[in-house]
């Protein structure tokens, strides 16, 4: 290959990974951009509260639960083709959304936004995994990618207060339609499509299946907790569900001559233990997003674009790190080091935010643990995701990425449900017992915040262990007898 030929090439792969970063950036600003413009919505279709929850939760579940299918159709059938039909239905389910008049409406075309963005998403981390193996290269890849993940969260409650407040909750949705139509017309020019592994006869229906009617039964038993409470017949008889329905998914991988997820997959060093620390630590991440937006609003009494612009430090600080530092320390000391870090640094910006009261103001109270939270997964985001993909044989990059992908959104969609469910309960009782309305929020809020500041914790200690293991038996082989030595 000459020098114009490299150049061209080298210049193609970095403008497929912005195509389909942007598709990206579509998703994950739709998780965000909602939350804040909730409030609207709930009078608008008249929602109950429990009820309200699907609305992020609708796109959630799907999204996460889908993923798996649509790294592995990626691998199979190719991934430029998977992601311009993801574009494409989620360009159309968005424009269906901003038309939404109901409930029922609102909520399905949601679902569908889901499984859109999944097929989109799936093919992000496979054409980093692919395009870039050289490592300075794919650390540089990675920091583009984290972002557009870390930062899209604040950037969709910043966009969502400023369409919400100069127009309606309705526009929200509408702003994807010309981005999605960009990304499907640029993805169609610049990526290119992967070596197919081919679809035999012997596909797996039943497992994408299982998977997303366990992880829907499981979010419902949850939510419908705030109602019937949770030793109702209700909730345990939907608790039960999903953990049989996730029973039967993983015997069905394991006997499934072409599964969607094969369980081989987990002896690739990095997957499963990465998967559970920024499962972990998403959890964290969302308690700030979705608790901290409704702790803004209902006690502060915070506008929609206020809440957005209170978000931004926390937007800028990814963005700095994301931009560069974050892939040169990487190189400079390895991915484990500043994962530690920056879990860590979330753990101590959610625990500060458990001081936060009626009367806390943004600049001494609210600011800085923001600005820490975003330092923190700046620096820790990345490492992981670096671990995770660093084994990872081109061949299986589809369903590796769709499983990284997923225990982020589907870590997120249980944040959700357990947070908002846990916080609410609390506000009841606190009500119940003359606590005032503000106390009574503060109340429910702290304990979101206190689970969320525990999930880091435990994602934190997880790594100590996890990374620590192999050295620990190191120690213990080499202050054993002779004999154990030997073997």
């Amino acid at each position: 290959m000459g020098i114009t030929e490299h150049r061209s090439a080298e210049r193609a792969r970095w403008i497929a990974l912005a195509v389909v970063c942007l598709a990206q950036l579509m998703s994950i600003v739709d998780v965000s951009i909602v939350n804040v413009a909730l409030p609207s919505i709930q009078r608008s279709l008249h929602f109950r509260t429990s009820d309200l929850t699907w609305v992020p939760n609708g796109y959630l579940i799907t999204f996460g639960s889908l993923l798996l299918l649509g790294g592995r159709l990626g691998d199979l059938v190719g991934r430029r083709r998977v992601f311009l039909v993801g574009v494409g239905v989620f360009t159309a389910a968005s424009a269906l959304c901003g038309l939404s008049d109901s409930q029922t409406l609102l909520i399905a075309a949601r679902v569908l936004q889901g499984a859109g963005g999944a097929a989109a998403s799936s093919a992000v981390m496979a054409i980093i995994t692919t395009e870039f193996p050289e490592p300075r290269e794919r650390a540089r890849a990675m920091s583009v990618y984290m972002l557009i993940i870390s930062a899209g969260g604040s950037v969709g409650l910043l966009a969502g207060g400023v369409i919400t407040q100069l127009l309606n909750w309705h526009w929200i949705f509408f702003v994807n339609v010309p981005v999605g139509i960009a990304a499907f017309v640029l993805g169609r020019i610049w990526i290119v499509e992967n070596p197919r592994l081919g679809v035999g006869r012997n596909v797996d229906i039943a497992g994408p299946l299982l998977v997303t009617a366990a992880m829907m039964s499981a979010v419902y038993a949850i939510v419908a907790s705030a109602t019937h409470g949770w030793g109702s017949a209700q909730t345990l008889g939907f608790g039960a569900a999903a953990v049989a329905m996730l029973a039967a998914f993983v015997a069905v991988e394991a006997r499934h001559l072409d599964p969607i997820m094969p369980l081989r997959i987990f002896a690739i060093p990095g997957i499963a233990g990465s998967s559970v620390a920024r499962g972990l630590l998403m959890a964290g991440m969302y308690s700030t997003f979705f608790i901290g937006v409704l702790y803004m609003q209902h006690v502060l009494h915070y506008g929609t674009l206020e809440t957005g612009l209170a978000f931004l430090p926390q937007t800028l600080a990814l963005a700095a790190l994301s931009m560069g530092p974050t892939a040169r320390i990487v190189n400079r000391f390895g991915p484990r080091p500043p994962a530690l870090c920056g879990t860590a640094l979330c753990g101590a910006a959610l625990a500060l935010m458990l001081r936060l009261g009626s009367g806390s103001s943004y600049a001494g109270d609210i600011l800085i643990p923001l600005v820490l939270f975003g330092i923190g997964a700046g620096v820790a985001m990345m490492p992981l995701l670096t671990i995770a993909m660093a084994n990872v044989k081109p061949a299986d990059a589809g369903m590796a990425s769709g499983i990284v992908n997923t225990s982020l959104q589907l870590s997120g969609a249980f944040a959700i449900a357990v947070l908002g469910t846990l916080a609410s309960d609390r506000t009841r009782t606190l009500l119940a017992t003359g606590a005032t309305q503000a106390h009574a929020l503060v109340g429910g809020y702290h304990l979101a915040f206190g689970i969320g500041t525990g999930c880091i914790a435990a994602g934190l200690l997880f790594e100590l262990v996890w990374w620590g293991a192999p050295r620990l038996r190191e120690v213990i082989g080499a202050t054993g007898s002779p004999s154990e030595r030997a073997s």
